[in-house]
């Protein structure tokens, strides 16, 4: 055994002592320079987030602002209800958390136990709804919907119900004055999202935890003039959560109310007549099929021609907004959003896209006019044009003979359009294109296709106009799936793709006069077609449809007028507008929609019209009617619902009628018409703020039209 001498022991264990020495005296150090960073050089920033630990907000929500019509009269206002709620502060210092109140309170409101404790629950990442994502130390709504024998039984009981309240509470309600539902337009609220808050934290209008938001349509549009602002009060608490003092307040600001240009009366026909109308078509027989109509789905604008502002907007299916009132039940989202229901949310009026159809010949004649073509020149109106061994027939392989651009458009005659449109693709160089002035495409784009309208309503749809970049960028997509399905099969859709994988990307003489009739790949929405033949009512200018009048303040001294604005104009000349003009009302009295309006006082009210009916493949025609006045334009359309002047002819005209005081024979009654000419200025502000209703009689039923089903194109 080796004996290690006393000295070289004493050493190591010196080694040791100072490496420890040196450890406990950097770990003293780290710590005191810590307790410096914390205490010093941050000290009164720590000091003030532990202070603000012990102050907590409770938020009166601000009275949201109302939505009115042009008339004043209430479209989404406010209504006092009974609510029932529970203090989770006041429930939690309970022996029980508050569970024996919870179920005594549930046999009160004929509620599940269950479910009231779900809703007194607070948020968090696993916690799915139903539950709390407000402030804990805010009342917690239970119910909005408590009788007047129920709130007496939880204030006359108190004892029996400590932590609960049934307080009187303004809550969202959508009137729909005269049955005017208005659901698209108006939009619905639901509560914020964190991230919402966190977006909208450094903003002029900050979102807080009980804000409830605008998710759709106008309610969403002017939210942050709709909402105003909440109140806060600051309690100082301890670590408890028990309140000790109570700290700076701000009271609470009314949101501002919104004025539209929508008038209820009208609205209220226009959602009657519509789905009339397609309750009608679904009742008519579709030879093309064998089976009837399913008129699936709906819209109609009435718009003012010389202001762009919308007087009307129904969207079919429909739905009654006060669904999303005190939160939505599964059952109802389901249906909402569901597929049986065809997705009743849809603003089919700016988000509805289908072929135009004939409708779309007005463009058409504009961009032959501009190729060089004569309004007033001679054109054939044969029963069907070929190209090859292809032949595109007239509608109802009918011929008219030769006939000018303005008697083609009377009786919307295909062959024409065809003709001039292949003319066209031949002097553009046909498959070899070089240099194309592609006039039928331009002048689309020029007329606002393709792009939004800049309506003052969210989620718009910008449709689509199948140019030569267009044609491109959809065959890079998709020649890949076509190329393999050509490969399989030698059906009619097989052959189609085929040709689409070897050809696809080139602008074929097929494709130019599909085009010319508003057929083929096109896509508009309902609202940029209104904004088309408005502009031809008012001499060519193209306006921002708008909803939104005015905002004014709670108090109603300050009044923010929104004004039209215009975003283009027509890309034709005076002389051209005034010809397409004259055809158009040669459409209403000699022409395709000359059966819907007999009897109309021409002389006095001059109307204009054009009918379209447009085919989509594996589904049944698209019905379209454009129609206008001195005053209005208004465009109705029916997915799946037949020819447009059979479908939604005499919706329109019914319409037309209500707007004009017309009956059945042709004779104006001033009195008895709704809106002869455009509601001008606002309705009256009272000295405190109150804005006056004028009276809205009921809307009455309309009998279903008997008039023989017709087609035209």
């Amino acid at each position: 055994m080796t004996n290690i001498p006393e000295t070289g022991r004493t050493s190591r264990v010196t080694i040791r002592l100072i490496a420890i020495q040196i450890l406990v005296f950097s770990l003293l150090l780290t710590l005191g320079g810590r307790l410096w960073y914390l205490q010093i050089r941050n000290g009164r920033e720590y000091a003030d987030e532990a202070r603000n630990n012990h102050v907590q907000q409770v938020v009166e929500p601000a009275t949201r602002g109302s939505i009115l019509d042009a008339r004043g009269i209430p479209l989404a206002d406010n209504q006092t209800r009974l609510v029932v709620s529970a203090s989770r502060t006041d429930l939690l210092k309970m022996k029980d958390d508050g569970k024996a109140v919870l179920g005594r309170l549930a046999k009160v409101l004929g509620m599940s136990e269950t479910e009231i404790r779900n809703k007194v629950r607070l948020c968090d990442a696993k916690t799915p709804q139903p539950c709390w994502n407000g402030s804990p130390f805010q009342p917690i709504p239970i119910t909005d919907e408590a009788t007047t024998q129920q709130a007496l039984q939880i204030r006359e009981r108190s004892e029996d119900f400590p932590g609960i309240s049934a307080e009187p509470t303004a809550v969202r309600r959508y009137a729909a004055p005269g049955k005017a539902e208005t659901a698209q337009v108006l939009g619905y609220l639901s509560p914020v999202t964190d991230e919402e808050i966190q977006k909208a934290k450094d903003t002029r209008s900050p979102l807080l935890r009980s804000d409830q938001i605008g998710r759709s349509g106008l309610e969403r549009t002017y939210d942050s003039a709709l909402r105003g602002k909440a109140g806060v009060t600051r309690y100082e608490v301890d670590n408890l959560g028990r309140v000790i003092g109570k700290a700076k307040s701000d009271k609470a600001v009314p949101g501002s109310n919104v004025v539209t240009s929508i008038d209820a009366r009208v609205q209220a026909i226009a959602e009657k007549e519509l789905a009339q109308a397609m309750k009608d078509a679904r009742d008519t027989h579709d030879k093309n099929t064998g089976t009837n109509y399913k008129a699936d789905a709906g819209a109609v604008i009435v718009m003012e021609n010389r202001t762009g502002r919308i007087v009307s907007m129904a969207s079919n299916p429909s739905y009654d907004p006060n669904a999303w009132v005190g939160g939505i039940s599964g059952k109802d989202y389901a249906k909402l959003t569901g597929k049986e229901s065809n997705y009743p949310l849809l603003n089919r009026a700016i988000q509805g896209q289908a072929a135009p159809g004939s409708i779309f010949k007005v463009i058409s004649t504009s961009a032959a006019v501009a190729a060089g073509y004569d309004f007033d020149g001679t054109y054939p109106c044969t029963a069907s044009f070929s190209i090859g061994n292809q032949v595109f027939k007239n509608f109802e392989s009918k011929g008219y003979g030769p006939i000018n651009l303005g008697r083609a458009l009377e009786v919307s005659c295909d062959t024409v359009f065809y003709s001039l449109a292949y003319q066209q693709w031949q002097k553009d160089g046909g498959n070899k294109p070089k240099n194309p002035a592609d006039w039928f495409y331009k002048t689309a784009h020029q007329f606002g296709l393709g792009k939004e309208t800049g309506i003052d309503l969210p989620n718009e749809v910008t449709g689509r106009v199948p140019d030569r970049q267009w044609k491109k960028r959809y065959w890079e997509a998709n020649k890949d799936s076509w190329c393999k399905q050509g490969r399989t099969g030698d059906d009619y859709v097989s052959k189609i793709a085929k040709e689409n994988c070897e050809s696809g990307m080139k602008m074929r003489a097929g494709d130019s006069v599909n085009y010319s009739i508003g057929q083929g790949d096109t896509q508009v929405t309902p609202i940029q077609m209104a904004t088309i033949y408005a502009a031809i009512a008012n001499g060519g200018t193209l306006y921002n449809p708008t909803v939104g009048k005015a905002i004014v303040s709670p108090d109603g001294k300050r009044i923010q007028n929104i004004e039209p604005k215009a975003h283009g104009k027509l890309p034709v000349t005076a002389k051209t507008l005034s010809q397409i003009d004259g055809a158009l009302a040669g459409v209403a009295t000699r022409g395709t929609a000359a059966w819907r309006f007999q009897g109309w006082p021409q002389d006095k009210i001059p109307m204009h019209a054009k009918t379209g009916t447009a085919e989509v493949y594996g589904k049944q025609t698209t019905g379209w009617f454009a129609t206008y006045t001195k005053d209005y334009t208004i465009v109705m359309t029916i997915s799946q619902g037949g020819t447009g002047s059979g479908s939604a002819g005499p919706a329109v005209r019914k319409i037309y009628n209500a707007l004009y005081g017309v009956d059945d024979k042709g004779k104006i009654d001033e009195k008895a018409a709704l809106l002869p000419r455009p509601q001008t200025g606002l309705p009256k502000i009272l000295g405190d703020g109150t804005i006056q209703a004028q009276p809205i009689k009921p809307v009455a039923a309309t009998p279903p039209s008997a008039a023989p089903g017709r087609r035209e194109q």
